[in-house]
């Protein structure tokens, strides 16, 4: 198992034993995403505050959703009553959620083909991320605003933001920052493990950000109306 630096931000990365099985073979490393998050945060939370508490909580489950593979090793949460829900979606159990990745779980929506800002369905958990990764080479960086209720049901205001500096679907970067705000309610058990995680946000939000660069074959379309038209070759 590689050797590295324990992650301030994420329980359970490095006390996890010898036994898990890690997605590409040891932990990751978040150092870049830790940086941005350092970066371009709003507000730095006290130790030990609610709020640090529920920031460090996503952030390991999503660690383990991203990098463990069975649900038996996850520690976020409590695998036989847990659901996701999303904008009022289905639930989604912990084995449909990890099957899918976070990705396709958070943009699974039920909108007809035409309206759907990003097709979850014709995704799998690799080219999802592969996706994303490429869009916001320097990571996704997340962050609680404010928490409103504490446990068992604690809701909160989040914020998830990163910087288009890769292409997306076709799309060109545009090196401007994208982010989307939401609202959840995590539900937990008396050892504040996850039993249910409700989230709400607006995916256009998103994606107003990711689809602004212009499309692969808009610009080869540009790139032959100008060596085509004598007017466009006299500007230039």
């Amino acid at each position: 198992m590689a050797i590295v630096s324990r992650d301030k931000y994420r329980s359970f990365l490095h006390d996890a034993g010898d036994n898990i099985q890690w997605r590409h073979g040891a932990p990751p490393t978040y150092d870049d995403v830790n940086h941005l998050f350092e970066e371009g945060r709003t507000k730095e939370w006290p130790e030990g505050s609610l709020e640090e508490t529920v920031q460090n909580a996503v952030k390991s489950w999503e660690m383990e959703l991203s990098h463990k593979t069975r649900i038996q090793d996850f520690k976020t949460i409590n695998p036989e009553k847990f659901k996701l829900i999303v904008n009022g979606g289905e639930g989604l159990s912990a084995e449909e959620t990890l099957k899918l990745g976070s990705y396709n779980a958070l943009l699974k929506n039920s909108l007809p083909d035409e309206f759907k800002y990003y097709k979850a369905e014709e995704e799998t958990f690799e080219s999802s991320h592969e996706a994303f990764r490429s869009a916001l080479p320097r990571g996704f960086a997340w962050e609680v605003l404010s928490v409103y209720s504490g446990p068992p049901a604690i809701v909160f205001k989040f914020r998830h933001w990163g910087y288009f500096e890769g292409p997306f679907k076709g799309h060109a970067p545009t090196g401007d920052m994208v982010q989307f705000f939401g609202l959840a309610v995590l539900k937990v058990d008396e050892s504040l493990r996850a039993e249910e995680v409700e989230v709400y946000y607006d995916p256009a939000e998103l994606f107003g950000g990711l689809f602004k660069g212009p499309k692969d074959e808009d610009k080869a379309q540009v790139a032959s109306a100008s060596q085509s038209c004598p007017f466009i070759k006299q500007i230039d």
